[in-house]
């Protein structure tokens, strides 16, 4: 048994990197390591946040330990926390980093905490650099990477913008399935409980928006459709973090804004199979991406997808799972008609050796032999 701290965002924050972390620990925990999660007191500043809050409204968890302890802008909060993390003596310090901004407080306490001598430090990086570039983001970025012992990515593009950093070796392993949100539901259940039409097929943007991820091309390429031989609508389902007032103008003058399902909210944990459910594809138009916690979703709920041919997207997304389309409006638009025919019975049986692949147990397994390497290479 290892004691392992995961350093990154669990309750009270919310999104995609706070359930991944909390479901990883809760896989550390099932192998019978010892887990503590150290989270965020500050995250971000208010006016570098672009969405409505930050924190869950869920209840919290009752089988993790998570300490809300880091300020993200506060250099002597960096300096207690690390002598914290330092004390507690771990195993294994796994730490998430997906934005350069974290640079400087993660990489501050990280050189403290690795001080006891004892704890390997192991990076799980969701992007070495910004879909979104800043100013500051190479620097943060080699300040953060030159204190770590090891690197694990869940993307090849973010594997080779990580190379520019760092010489060590760096695991590749694909996004497990996320499969945290329970049951699918029945297909009427969900729409009814949605209040979506029970007719139609229903194709499913879902997350957060912003301008890299192309919903904007997705509801262009609805007006690019041609007579389609069956009911159709588009369901949006998440918080703007950048563009409301352009999405929203586009779907007032869209000749399809009748079909557009907007549920621009945040979607809590307890109703992401609800959307899953309710739905018939699950489309991601983006413009450029390096992984997707989408892309799980989508397998855990047995969805079809339509992905544009950017980033890792594709990597994921066998001929029996999906179309791959490029990021334009008619290429989105003639996979969408493509997909009133996709062979259902095929997509089962392809889902369920796909599914096999993305376990939690393949990333405690790589992130166990990267501290171990590491190690061994002292």
């Amino acid at each position: 048994m290892s004691k392992i701290i995961i350093i990154g965002p669990a309750f009270p924050l919310r999104g995609g990197l706070a359930t991944f972390n909390e479901r990883l620990a809760r896989q550390f925990i099932s192998e019978g390591h010892d887990v503590i999660i150290y989270t965020f007191s500050l995250q971000y500043p208010n006016f570098l946040f672009p969405g409505k809050t930050q924190y869950s409204e869920s209840d919290p968890p009752f089988d993790l330990t998570i300490k809300v302890d880091i300020n993200s802008v506060n250099p002597f909060n960096w300096w207690v926390t690390g002598n914290k993390i330092k004390k507690e003596n771990a195993d294994i310090i796994l730490v998430r980093y997906w934005l350069p901004f974290m640079g400087p407080a993660l990489g501050s306490i990280l050189r403290i905490a690795k001080k006891n001598g004892k704890s390997k430090i192991i990076g799980l990086i969701d992007n070495a650099l910004p879909h979104e570039k800043r100013p500051g983001d190479h620097i943060f970025t080699r300040y953060f990477t030159a204190c770590l012992d090891g690197f694990i990515t869940m993307s090849s593009f973010v594997k080779k913008d990580l190379k520019q950093f760092t010489d060590k070796d760096i695991h590749l392993v694909q996004h497990p399935l996320y499969d945290n949100f329970g049951p699918k539901h029945t297909k009427s259940l969900a729409r009814t409980k949605l209040g979506l039409p029970n007719d139609g097929f229903i194709f499913l943007f879902f997350g957060f928006i912003r301008k890299y991820k192309g919903l904007d091309l997705l509801i262009s390429a609805l007006d690019e459709l041609r007579g389609e031989n069956k009911k159709i609508y588009l369901l949006i389902a998440g918080e703007f973090y950048a563009g409301e007032d352009d999405i929203i103008s586009q779907i007032n003058n869209s000749s399809k804004r009748d079909i557009i399902l907007s549920h621009t909210k945040f979607i809590k944990d307890e109703d992401v199979g609800l959307y899953f459910s309710a739905s018939d594809c699950v489309v991601q138009p983006y413009r450029n991406a390096t992984q997707s916690g989408v892309t799980p979703l989508a397998y855990h709920f047995e969805i079809p997808m339509i992905v544009t041919n950017v980033g890792a997207l594709p990597d994921l997304v066998a001929q029996e799972l999906g179309i791959v389309c490029e990021p334009t409006p008619k290429s989105i638009a003639s996979a969408m008609e493509k997909m009133y025919t996709f062979d259902t019975e095929k997509f089962q049986k392809a889902i369920q050796v796909e599914k096999k692949k993305l376990s939690w147990e393949k990333l405690t397994e790589i992130i166990i032999h990267t501290a171990n390497q590491s190690r061994n290479h002292v």
